[in-house]
């Protein structure tokens, strides 16, 4: 690391912020303003900054970029699957970034019809995303979105994949998603509020119509709820959903009547959460209906969806999360997870005994894919873990055999799976509470506090971290990494109450599991303080934020990645996209009791003078999920007030939103730069 270059400093303009009688002081409240010359120029110096100051890692990112792109296969394509009268294909060809979407009629010897190719579509554009691909029924038109900025707004357009001309028509400002009616010319989308790019508003467009007169089918006024529409695997409707938090409403509608009325479903009740599938005369709806705290699964007559009209089919079950389903003509397949592992679960129609698919491991992941066709016996699903290259499986639900259409291929001729080790490992937090840890490691190395470990986390919204195959990890577990996910609550990894253990008013449990978890590697020899590195983003990033100012002597380096750290000041701003959503996630902090428990571990208001880890922040300009000025702000917080010489580098991403580059090899070069900040660490420690 350069030690001769001064690191940017962010001009003070103190501005006081008043709630519940209380004065906070944000000194660097200006940066709130991508518009203002000054504060480009300032994300310009830092990225000069970070450029200059790793510019001796450089020829180690190009190294690492160049392995594993080696590993990927370029010309790599999925597994067909077939719709309607078509297989359908994703596929990439050698030196693009881009994917292409082709179908063939029939049979996969047909010929190919390529649908879209997004090299072409891609050039000119520094960020470009695909989004929304819906095809027609009658197979002849597909409706597609596309986003050119990175900020998850779309634009809607309609291409008749028989002539290949792209309609005139563009509905812009939209989430991206889009459905047909049967009849060939209808399609539902979902428009987002302008300012807060809220999905509240779902319209009705007529083929070779212009989009201002489009007809709007439903409007969501409550600014806590977002709208989606989807069609159901029966193809007999389309729905509505609109769902916050904590509770969810559907409207439905006859797939052969676009200009009808949509019914709902099941009106809101707060706290009541419910998802619907339609097969034959019936509804099966999985619900937390009855306290049914890790959900059950229930059935209704079409024509009787209240919630008075449901009965049980699957009952709750107190160490079983029911986490989803997928109907076929003749099976009815169950996704659950218990133990913090996920099953699935197969029960034909006609009465025959249910049955689980078999798994072995102890940190697999496994799960339903593209399962469009309705009539047919053959579930497809992937399996994989953290040393075990993803598959992807058709399973004769009639016969039980298996056939393995596509395992990953990891090129370059060095990599084995035997050579790694998978472990998963529990760990006694500080009220008791035991809380898994996920790792792999390759099998030669030795526990005795030398190695280096990167520890990742999430925690939040009930989104369970998965044990996934990644062919990038093995540049660091070739180099003597340790790579472990915790499992900490927040996240619905071990349940429905794992998940409302770590929110609210006991959101602190996710951050002390972490740090429990970080305790335990060290104690366990797995690593020291001197090795351990943490990682996590969005709302992981929060997560490192909070580790930061706590247990800063745990960690030799953190990677925190469009985190979510100003978080009284984000969530009383209700023009920021998604914070009225979040208020059952959070809190309201307009309440005194969520404000008060929200400002004592919010990472940027307990910034304090002390010592500081190593710290990779990067963040995107035009992220619409995590304001760019929240890693800004607080970086330069903790420029000013950390009291060590420790490495502090702010990335930003001019291009780009809250996902990173859009390019698949672009987002490896990001990970490059991730890689090397710990290579380079753990080279001046060894």
């Amino acid at each position: 690391m350069q030690n001769d270059i001064v690191a940017p400093k962010a001009k003070e303009i103190p501005k006081s912020l008043r709630k519940h009688k209380e004065i906070r002081t944000d000194n660097y409240f200006w940066l709130n303003d991508r518009k203002n010359p000054e504060v480009i120029d300032y994300l310009n110096k830092e990225n000069d900054y970070y450029q200059k100051m790793t510019v001796h890692t450089k020829d180690l990112q190009e190294s690492l970029y160049e392995e594993m792109k080696g590993r990927i296969k370029e010309d790599d394509s999925s597994v067909p699957y077939y719709y309607n009268g078509y297989y359908y294909i994703t596929r990439f060809e050698t030196g693009q970034d881009y994917p292409i979407f082709s179908r063939k009629k029939g049979s996969l010897s047909a010929a190919e019809e390529i649908m879209f190719n997004c090299n072409e579509l891609a050039k000119g554009h520094a960020y470009f995303k695909l989004g929304g691909l819906s095809v027609s029924p009658d197979n002849r038109f597909a409706s597609f979105s596309v986003d050119i900025i990175g900020r998850r707004i779309y634009t809607i357009q309609v291409k008749n994949l028989e002539t290949g001309e792209i309609l005139p028509e563009k509905i812009e400002n939209v989430t991206g998603e889009s459905v047909w009616a049967n009849d060939n010319n209808t399609i539902f989308y979902v428009r987002q509020d302008e300012v807060t790019l809220r999905s509240d508003k779902v319209f009705r467009h007529k083929l070779n119509s212009d989009s201002a007169a489009d007809v709007l089918v439903f409007n969501e006024t409550d600014d806590t709820f977002n709208v989606s529409v989807s069609k159901e695997k029966s193809r007999k409707y389309i729905v509505i959903g609109s769902g916050s938090t904590l509770t969810t409403e559907y409207r439905i509608l006859n797939s052969d009547n676009p200009d009808g009325e949509f019914e709902i479903f099941q009106t809101r009740v707060r706290g009541l959460e419910y998802s619907i599938s339609h097969y034959e005369d019936s509804f099966y709806i999985l619900t937390n209906k009855d306290k049914a705290t890790n959900f059950k699964l229930m059935k209704t007559p079409e024509n009787r969806t209240e919630k008075k009209f449901w009965k049980d089919l699957i009952p709750h079950r107190e160490d079983v999360l029911l986490e989803d389903i997928e109907i076929f003509k003749n099976y009815l397949v169950v996704e659950e997870r218990s133990n913090g592992l996920n099953h699935i679960r197969i029960i034909p129609w006609n009465d025959e005994p249910d049955y689980y698919l078999p798994f072995g491991s102890e940190t697999y992941n496994a799960y339903t894919t593209t399962n469009i066709d309705f009539d047919t016996d053959v579930l497809r699903y992937s399996y994989q873990s953290l040393a075990t290259p993803s598959s992807v499986i058709d399973f004769n639900m009639k016969t039980k055999t298996k056939e393995i259409l596509k395992e990953q291929e990891v090129l370059g001729g060095k990599f084995d799976k035997n050579n790694y080790v998978e472990e998963r490992v529990w760990v006694t937090a500080r009220d008791g509470v035991k809380v898994p840890i996920s790792m792999v490691y390759h099998k030669d190395l030795e526990k005795n506090g030398k190695n280096p470990l990167l520890l990742y986390a999430y925690g939040s919204y009930g989104i369970t971290m998965e044990t996934y195959f990644s062919s990038t990890r093995l540049s660091l577990l070739d180099r003597g990494f340790i790579y472990a996910i915790a499992h900490i609550r927040g996240g619905e990894d071990l349940g429905r109450k794992w998940y409302e253990d770590g929110k609210l008013l006991k959101k602190k449990n996710t951050f002390t599991d972490f740090i429990d978890c970080s305790k335990f590697v060290i104690n366990e020899k797995y690593t020291s303080a001197k090795h351990l590195y943490a990682e996590g983003g969005s709302a992981g990033g929060l997560l490192m934020g909070v580790i930061v100012n706590e247990a800063p002597e745990l960690y030799n380096g953190v990677i925190a990645q469009v985190p979510f750290v100003d978080v009284i000041t984000t969530m009383l701003d209700d023009s920021i996209p998604l914070t009225t959503g979040e208020y059952d996630e959070w809190g309201n902090p307009n309440n005194k009791k969520y404000y008060d428990y929200m400002l004592s571990y919010s990472p940027y208001d307990n910034v304090k003078e002390q010592k500081y880890p190593n710290m990779y922040v990067s963040t995107g300009l035009h992220d619409s999920q995590v304001q760019y000025w929240e890693p800004a702000k607080w970086v330069a917080k903790l420029r000013s007030l950390k009291t060590n010489d420790t490495v502090l580098f702010l990335d930003t991403n001019m291009d780009a939103g809250h996902g990173g580059a859009s390019g698949r090899f672009q987002a490896l070069k990001d990970l490059a730069k991730e890689f090397s900040f710990l290579l380079d660490l753990e080279k001046i420690q060894s």
